[in-house]
């Protein structure tokens, strides 16, 4: 009997039907970079490849029991925590993590595909996420639009800059922050977007890309996942960033559309096309 050898990964994320993203997405895409992943499910989505109809949130005490049972049994190399639904969950999520300061933990916790909350529900939600997971974790992805949505939750009205709302977060205790969609290089092209890391001392990596024609569902996961993935692998987070973009791209430019609905990022783009069932004869006569 071989022992399990590749990292594993616990991930906290929504149910998606599709794929496109929460847990189903982050296990494909940790397989196809050699890890395995461990899908801690916070809530069933009922939806296809254009939108989601509905949600059904799962208890806090199932999302617990689901991950503690987990790690009792197996030593996880990394954390991702996905799009959360309510207070009680970032709770008991927070908590759990807590155990667990010396894995990487990476946070993606806004997606576009879930039905948005009353401005009311949504504040309270990312007032606790900042309060209790943000300290944790060793890098927060989240797009330009998304900062000023979190920073939001402890601006007193006053007017700050991307830099400002990235400082008071990292003194709360996160180790990196990525925010997408960047203005480009000075000089790139039209057509550029990207990606720029931020530490302690400043903007760490600035990554241009050349902007895919879509629309796409998942590609914010897909990136996510596959910096946990590296994080998991042993990488610094610079380069697992970059190593991450670079995958995500390729997947993007590989996307397949399964339906009506948007292109789903094709995480197994580097495999070849299935061999033919046993006594299929692939040539006509």
């Amino acid at each position: 009997m071989q022992n399990q050898t590749s990292p594993l990964i616990l991930s906290f994320g929504a149910c998606d039907p599709v794929g496109a993203m929460g847990v189903q997405a982050d296990l494909a895409t940790f397989s196809a970079l050699s890890c395995t992943g461990l899908p801690v499910t916070t809530a069933l989505l009922i939806g296809d490849s254009a939108r989601i109809e509905d949600v059904q949130e799962t208890d806090p005490d199932w999302v617990c029991d689901q991950a503690r049972v987990l790690l009792e049994d197996m030593t996880m190399a990394a954390f991702k925590v996905g799009a959360l639904t309510n207070v009680e969950q970032v709770a008991a999520i927070a908590e759990i993590l807590s155990d667990y300061p010396d894995a990487p933990l990476i946070l993606d916790p806004f997606s576009s595909r879930l039905p948005a909350q009353g401005d009311e529900a949504q504040d309270e939600l990312l007032t606790v996420l900042r309060q209790l997971i943000v300290p944790q974790a060793s890098l927060l992805m989240l797009s330009q639009v998304e900062l000023g949505r979190l920073a939001e939750t402890w601006r007193d009205g006053e007017d700050a800059t991307i830099e400002a709302d990235i400082d008071y977060l990292l003194a709360l205790g996160c180790e990196y922050v990525l925010v997408t969609g960047t203005a480009a290089t000075e000089g790139q092209a039209d057509g550029h977007y990207a990606n720029t890391l931020y530490g302690a001392d400043g903007r760490v990596r600035h990554d241009s890309w050349q902007h895919l024609a879509g629309p796409f569902i998942g590609a914010g996961s897909t990136l996510s996942a596959a910096i946990a993935a590296h994080m998991a692998r042993g990488a610094d987070a610079a380069h697992a960033v970059r190593a991450a973009q670079q995958f995500t791209h390729a997947a993007l430019t590989h996307a397949q559309r399964y339906g009506m609905g948007k292109l789903v990022p094709n995480r197994f783009f580097g495999l070849s096309a299935a061999p033919a069932a046993p006594g299929h004869n692939l040539t006509q006569d």
